[in-house]
């Protein structure tokens, strides 16, 4: 049924966009709900009953079916874990996927400029001594960290610490594997090198598009739909996993550069901006739909943790 039914102009608002959406962007189940744990799950005590879980999801097309198919594979690939109490079965994100999860809230809702100090920090792997199943491990998780492969076998980037690869590789049990390294160019002007260095590594004018794209799908949202009202929750519950959804899959493509070294015509500023501003108005609304609907082995879900209060702060 239509969210609009209720004859809100922000759940009206939501529907158009919605449609559109639906239409331009197919939702893949398993990623959705890795969002909604890390926005919603994790702050509430981090644990959810199956149930819930897709009760949440299903006005956005996903049936129980997806869900339960979903959540069997991301235990199956260690990011998720289940307990069973009695005839339920709830889930909660394991070591490796609340790693995961938060490297990527700092990007998302903490976000700070980076500062280069003219070094590139370079992780070679030894692609003879994995196999192929660990080696594609690998590079997923040099890519979440913002790792650009740079040629076969060798990743770089200019200021990601290369202690979190340490806790990647500790982890995976591969660590004679990978050979960390700090580098400086040496060319006449480093920076200038550097910069060309990204572009062509970071693919920064497809990304630039996307953040058009982007900043294009969410405006319309923040400037028309106005203020929520009684009888929005919902929207704003599942606007605000949308939003969150397609910005960190953005964040996968951006390399989280140090100013001088990211094109200055590029959109990430203003797209952060969009971000913060619309996820402040409709988080108030969301969290009465979630704690509404949600349930954890305790019944209602916990109160968010103190950490939720300062997402988008500085923003």
């Amino acid at each position: 049924m239509p969210l609009g039914d209720t004859g809100t102009a922000f759940s009206q608002a939501f529907d158009r966009f919605f449609e559109g959406f639906a239409r331009d962007r197919p939702l893949h189940a398993n990623s959705l709900i890795l969002t909604l744990f890390g926005d919603s799950v994790c702050p509430h005590g981090g644990e959810i009953w199956l149930g819930s879980l897709i009760r949440l999801v299903e006005p956005l097309g996903i049936n129980q079916r997806l869900v339960r198919t979903s959540v069997f594979r991301l235990v199956d690939k260690g990011i998720l874990q289940s307990r069973q109490q009695g005839r339920r079965s709830f889930y909660s994100l394991t070591d490796t996927g609340y790693r995961q999860f938060s490297t990527a809230a700092q990007r998302i809702y903490h976000h700070h400029e980076q500062r280069w100090d003219g070094e590139w920090r370079l992780v070679f792997t030894h692609l003879a001594d994995l196999p192929d199943v660990r080696r594609e491990q690998l590079h997923k998780e040099l890519q979440w960290l913002g790792f650009s492969r740079l040629a076969k076998g060798i990743y770089g980037h200019p200021t990601v610490s290369l202690e979190q690869v340490r806790l990647v590789t500790d982890e995976m049990g591969i660590e004679p594997a990978v050979t960390l390294m700090r580098a400086r160019v040496e060319n006449d002007d480093p920076v200038l090198s550097s910069v060309d260095l990204v572009r062509s590594a970071f693919q920064v004018e497809a990304l630039k598009q996307a953040y058009a794209a982007f900043i294009d799908l969410f405006r319309p949202m923040l400037e028309t739909a106005g203020e929520p009202g009684e009888g929005d929750e919902e929207a704003c519950f599942l606007l605000r996993t949308l939003l969150i959804h397609e910005y960190r899959h953005l964040l996968l493509r951006e390399p989280d550069l140090p100013a001088e070294l990211f094109p200055a015509d590029c959109l990430s500023h203003p797209a952060r901006d969009l971000v913060a501003a619309l996820y402040r108005r409709i988080r108030e609304p969301a969290e009465r739909h979630l704690m509404e609907r949600a349930e954890s082995e305790q019944g209602r879900l916990p109160p968010a943790d103190a950490a939720f209060a300062r997402r988008f702060a500085g923003a």
